[in-house]
């Protein structure tokens, strides 16, 4: 029989257990081949108990994926009926409204059995490149044009894999290898967790994990409930608007804090788009919940009990709550939103807490390669799908500038420009900092970042731009000013659009400009010594150092000669 454990062995034990998830983290960024998985750390890991309820949760991942797989694995059981699950299952789906939010994404669940008995789940997910279809991008007009989708399904039965199922996955996606590569990673990540998780429950003699379950569940719900309790019983709404695909997107939430719990209700948002930019609720609730953890209780493990406590609602239909078949692929681009929304009214109700707007989304794109088509091309000359993940800048803090390129809320890294290069021909000519990009404030935004991207020579390219803050840049608070706007043309002049598949042809580049977070404050109040230091290190202009800060000439021209003689930035 197990032993009896005391709150402190519990304690320990919960460490492990985030511990474990961390490791099952690292073994799939280690296993990967994705540059998405491998560079960007686009994925999640949990483990869950037998009734489906996430326990723990890795640190490396984005709360886009971790959150909406909170909710995942539930379906995985309902799906496969537990008299079907048997010890070497491993279970696979892309499905946007019980994974997390489009078909790009692949999670896998594997139950883990401890001496012949069912003790819970691992689950993990990753973006994928590509899924066939159109590719990854806006352009589809239903949810069918975006790629293969997979229903929640057994990839290994009794640990014998689908071999049907793979020659299906492989016989529609553009990058068979790469993707089954990462089904394998997938897998064995969730392999790595059960084998610590086991160990673990070895050392403490656990027969079942329902008693470690409970002490953290039930700890995570009463600590986050007490954060709740001790805020003012308020409501308030906040409202943004955004680029969107064709026509602005309006998303509007009101924020009720309540006794036992906090209730975002994003009614009188747009509805659902022609293209492909909606967000299932699962995704929006993720992001939701992850803006208002961030705020109210941000060392408070995420867990199923203490993301219980915010509730969401959204009308069905809107772009929020898009229902089957809409077009989902880029649902980031809103989703990513939903924070900077969810403060707009949470300021309201706790001033000085929150950041100022950010680049919001993150400024990805995706580049089809091929062998030029207007001459004969070079021999060597082929076929790639690249993914880059970059970002602009996040909003300033009441207390703390913004963070340069940093991706907000999503938590993903910004990709090597070595490892995009080595994925297929493709070049990246420029990518730095984008000075006086960051809105002016007692707290300065973020910057963005200048890129700037051709084929190789003897190829051209479709590039699918998934970026935001063309015409709606990042909005200050208390007073701070808007971070800057994205651009996006070639070099010859010809503009491109911020979202959607289009051609650049042989020889030519893409000129992009990410955007800036905003300000917080009054420019006049930040410190002349931070106005100095800014313009030494090159993030602001002398131009702007003056007009916006007010720095006076003589000031200026002491940090010209500072920089002139190499000062130590």
């Amino acid at each position: 029989m197990a032993q009896t454990h005391s709150n402190v062995a519990y304690q320990v034990m919960w460490n492990r257990l985030i511990s474990v998830v961390e490791e099952q983290a690292q073994a799939l960024v280690r296993t990967a081949f994705s540059t998405s998985v491998r560079e960007a750390g686009d994925l999640s890991a949990g483990v869950y108990d037998t009734d489906g309820q996430m326990l723990a949760q890795a640190v490396t991942g984005t709360p886009g994926h971790v959150n909406a797989m909170a909710d995942a694995v539930a379906h995985f059981i309902r799906r496969i009926g537990r008299q079907n699950i048997l010890e070497g299952d491993v279970y696979i789906t892309n499905d946007p409204w019980e994974g997390t939010g489009h078909l790009h994404d692949i999670t896998m669940v594997t139950p883990s059995f401890h001496r012949g008995k069912l003790v819970g789940f691992f689950a993990c997910t990753a973006h994928i490149v590509d899924i066939g279809g159109r590719g990854f991008g806006a352009d589809a007009a239903s949810v069918y044009e975006e790629g293969l989708y997979l229903p929640i399904m057994k990839f290994a039965d009794a640990g014998e894999v689908d071999a049907t199922l793979v020659r299906i996955i492989r016989g529609n996606v553009r990058e068979p290898d790469q993707l089954i590569g990462d089904i394998y990673a997938l897998t064995t990540c969730n392999e790595i967790g059960h084998r610590r998780l086991v160990d673990m429950m070895g050392e403490f003699d656990l027969a079942d994990l329902e008693g470690i379950a409970a002490f953290i569940l039930d700890n995570s719900r009463r600590a986050t409930l007490e954060r709740i309790n001790a805020l003012p019983r308020q409501r308030a709404t906040g409202e943004m608007t955004i680029d969107g695909f064709d026509t602005p997107i309006t998303l509007k939430v009101t924020v009720s804090i309540e006794e036992d719990r906090i209730l975002s209700d994003f009614a009188g948002t747009s509805g659902i788009d022609k293209k492909g930019i909606n967000c299932p609720l699962v995704y929006t609730k993720a992001y939701a919940c992850y803006a208002l953890k961030c705020a109210i209780a941000p060392e408070i493990p995420n867990n199923a009990a203490s993301l219980a406590p915010f509730e969401i609602a959204a009308p069905e239909n809107t772009i929020v709550h898009a229902l089957h078949p809409a077009p989902v692929a880029l649902r980031h681009i809103v989703g990513h939103f939903v924070p900077d929304t969810v403060y707009a009214a949470l300021d309201q109700i706790l001033p000085n807490l929150v950041p100022a707007e950010g680049a919001g989304c993150l400024c990805n794109f995706q580049v089809s390669l091929r062998p030029r088509t207007d001459t004969q091309p070079p021999k060597g000359a082929r076929r790639a799908e690249v993914l880059t993940f970059n970002s602009g800048g996040s909003g300033a803090r009441p207390e703390l500038d913004g963070l340069n390129a940093t991706a907000f809320p999503s938590g993903v890294m910004t990709m090597p420009v070595e490892a995009t290069e080595h994925a297929g021909p493709v070049v990246i000519w420029r990518k730095e900092l984008r000075p006086d990009s960051g809105g002016a404030g007692r707290q300065r935004g973020g910057l963005g970042q200048y890129m700037e991207v051709s084929a190789r020579e003897g190829h051209e390219f479709d590039m699918q731009a998934m970026f935001d803050r063309v015409d709606h840049p990042a909005r200050g608070r208390q007073g701070g000013a808007s971070g800057a706007p994205t651009t996006i043309a070639r070099d010859d002049g010809t503009p491109m659009r911020g979202k959607g598949k289009q051609f650049v042809p042989h020889g030519r580049r893409v000129m992009m400009a990410f955007p800036g977070g905003a300000g917080y404050g009054d420019a006049s109040e930040r410190p002349k010594d931070l106005v100095k230091r800014d313009l030494l290190r090159g993030y602001i202009s002398a131009e702007v150092a003056a007009a916006d800060y007010g720095l006076s000439a003589e000031d200026i021209r002491e940090v010209q000669e500072a920089i002139r003689k190499g000062a130590n930035l």
